[in-house]
């Protein structure tokens, strides 16, 4: 089936809601390991987590950022002053989030919750940290296609599909990472599989959102598009490389960053 076709087929909301719910999916199908495992190897999990960083680095430039950059060309502005400014705006929306909402890192022991003081169990702290990951890849699918849907030579329906095939699968491990350790400690598969996958839940809400916010607010779009890049590089520099050089498997990890970024550097430039 020619998936751009397909896609093509829908509005950008819908588009955005499909990809949102494809993302979702991979999460959940990667919770689902719980069924079959009870724990994966540390090495396998820090090379998941690696590959996933690998991924989010990539996509935050083919798919994010050189768009963003392209289309302030020819503007009133310096071309990269959108890019700039909608980046850092990102990071620094990330960091207030993770500074209030209490989270837990997979892996780590109960007395590192950050966030505000809770008295939340462990479960509900490992979904909150996934959902972390999860708010800004929803947003960055989103804006992707609504920046598709604006007509910009430079962003396309084929590279917000790219981008939600990337966020997907590397979506799989962090749905491994809430429910194999929920298992681990006494939960049963049915609800370790449930909390794994509610982490992302959030990602088809946000996609929707990206996309309707930058339709009805064309002029802010390159402004979008980096804030979702600077919010996924906080996510993958605070949350992701620190979970994967946790284990002591750091050349294992950081293969898995080499892996994913060239993967994902592959799906945009296949399906631009």
């Amino acid at each position: 089936m020619d998936i751009v076709g397909f896609m093509e087929g829908y509005g950008p909301v819908q588009q955005a809601l499909i990809a949102g719910l494809f993302t979702w999916f991979m999460t959940a199908a990667g919770a689902a390991l719980v069924i079959f495992f009870k724990e994966l190897d540390r090495k396998v999990l820090d090379a998941m987590l690696g590959f996933a960083a690998g991924v989010m680095i990539a996509a935050s430039f083919w798919s994010l950022l050189s768009p963003a950059l392209e289309m302030s060309e020819g503007g009133d502005l310096p071309v990269w002053f959108p890019a700039l400014v909608g980046f850092l705006l990102g990071g620094v929306c990330m960091r207030l989030i993770d500074m209030f909402l209490p989270h837990l890192h997979p892996g780590a022991p109960p007395e590192e919750a950050e966030g505000v003081d809770n008295t939340w169990r462990r479960s509900m702290l490992l979904v909150s940290a996934i959902t972390l990951h999860n708010i800004p890849e929803g947003l960055a699918v989103g804006v992707a296609f609504g920046a598709a849907a604006s007509g910009f030579e430079g962003a396309t329906v084929g590279t917000a599909i790219a981008l939600a095939i990337g966020i997907g699968i590397q979506n799989f491990p962090e749905g491994a990472a809430v429910s194999l350790p929920l298992r681990r400690e006494g939960l049963s598969r049915r609800s370790s599989f449930l909390w794994g996958q509610l982490s992302a839940t959030v990602e088809p809400v946000a996609a929707v959102l990206g996309a309707a916010l930058v339709i009805v607010a064309t002029p802010i779009l390159p402004y979008a598009l980096a804030f979702a890049a600077g919010a996924m590089i906080f996510v993958v520099v605070e949350e992701l490389v620190p979970e994967a050089h946790r284990g002591g498997n750091g050349d294992i990890a950081t293969m898995g960053v080499m892996i994913g970024f060239a993967v994902m550097m592959v799906l945009d430039v296949a399906f631009a």
